[in-house]
């Protein structure tokens, strides 16, 4: 396992081992962040898309590209 997939495989699991009302106050500051929501809700739509017949990208490709302005 790679260092940076240990350490969101620690912080997931702290994640869920907190109280609901903690996850809904992680949750609300997570979201009430601009970047991290924009991630978020492009995270969703490439879950979405790859529903849908075509090429496969991953999200670290996604946000390559349109971090560089090659998707719109």
């Amino acid at each position: 396992m790679k260092a940076n997939e240990a350490t969101a495989d620690v912080f997931f699991t702290a994640f869920k081992a907190l109280k609901t009302v903690e996850r809904e106050a992680f949750l609300e500051k997570v979201v009430s962040d601009h970047a991290i929501r924009e991630d978020l809700i492009d995270i969703a739509l490439i879950e979405e898309a790859k529903k849908v017949k075509g090429g496969h990208i991953s999200a670290r490709e996604y946000f390559s590209k349109s971090r560089k302005g090659k998707i719109p």
